[in-house]
């Protein structure tokens, strides 16, 4: 079953043939400043199991450490992989994902990163949609 995805403005679009790992949330500060977020939630997918559809050439790149390459959208900037170009797989942004992948996150990683001021989402509010105004 083939899963499609892309960024927020929607230049680049990729295809995926499932996920081929757990959903880890990473909670390191590199994972937290490119998603400008708490933790990245990621999976990793085989290279021969993902395929660009589209905005290939709007991709910019950032080698976050030694060898790890951060691809994000030229235009929007949303980040949708990273890779080591020598390895068989590639670390999906499962939050690019415009289909369900069918599996669920399995753990944080990274914890001793994380930010201070998160807190157990289970003891704050939450709201179906925007919050309401108080």
């Amino acid at each position: 079953m083939s899963l499609r995805g892309s960024c927020l403005c929607g230049a680049v679009q990729y295809e995926i043939d499932g996920v081929d790992s757990p959903i880890r949330h990473c909670h390191c500060v590199s994972c937290r400043k490119a998603q400008a977020a708490a933790f990245s939630s990621a999976a990793r997918i085989a290279r021969d199991k993902f395929r660009w559809i589209s905005g290939e050439d709007h991709l910019i790149a950032y080698e976050s450490s030694p060898g790890k390459f951060r691809r994000f959208c030229a235009t929007c900037g949303s980040h949708i992989i990273s890779e080591y170009p020598d390895r068989r797989y590639v670390m999906l942004r499962v939050a690019t994902l415009d289909d369900d992948p069918g599996v669920r996150p399995f753990e944080h990683i990274w914890t001793s990163h994380s930010a201070p001021w998160l807190r157990d989402p289970k003891s704050i509010a939450r709201h179906a949609e925007w919050y309401p105004e108080y």
